[in-house]
C-alpha cells in the first residue's frame, strides 16, 4: 500500500516505511523532523523536466508522460520500489504544496499502472 504525504506534515506509526521522492532536500526541514528512512532522489523527475514543469498545471498531463518516460529508464530502482510496495506500507513523502499534481503523485500512478499489472 502506497500513501503520500507531504514532508511538513506530521509523521505517525500509519506511515511504514517513509521514502523521500524528491529530487532536493524539502526547505527548512531538519532531518530529524522529516523522518524519512530512505531518499530514492534518483527516482524523483531529472532537474531539467522538474524546472520546466515549475508546478504550472497546464503542463501537468506532459509533465506525467515526459517523467513516465523517465521512470521507464530506471529499473532497478523500480524493482527495489515494487519490493517496498508490495511487502511494507510505504509513504511517499514530497515537498510540493500542490497535493493533487507532484512527483509523488505520478510516481504512485505510474507504479499502480505500470509496476503492479
Amino acid at each position: 500500500m502506497i500513501h503520500l504525504k507531504r514532508a511538513y506534515d506530521e509523521h505517525d506509526s500509519q506511515d511504514g516505511v517513509r521514502l523521500l521522492v524528491e529530487r532536493l532536500w524539502p526547505r527548512g526541514l531538519s532531518k530529524e523532523k522529516a523522518a524519512i528512512d530512505l531518499w530514492l532522489k534518483d527516482l524523483a523527475p531529472s532537474t531539467e523536466l522538474r524546472k520546466w514543469y515549475d508546478h504550472i498545471p497546464e503542463r501537468w498531463p506532459e509533465f506525467q508522460s515526459r517523467y513516465w518516460a523517465e521512470l521507464d529508464q530506471r529499473g532497478d530502482l523500480l524493482k527495489l520500489l515494487k519490493h517496498y510496495t508490495q511487502n511494507t506500507t510505504v509513504t511517499f513523502i514530497y515537498a510540493a504544496s500542490d497535493t493533487d499534481r507532484n512527483s509523488a503523485v505520478a510516481l504512485k500512478e505510474y507504479l499502480d499502472q505500470k509496476v503492479h499489472e
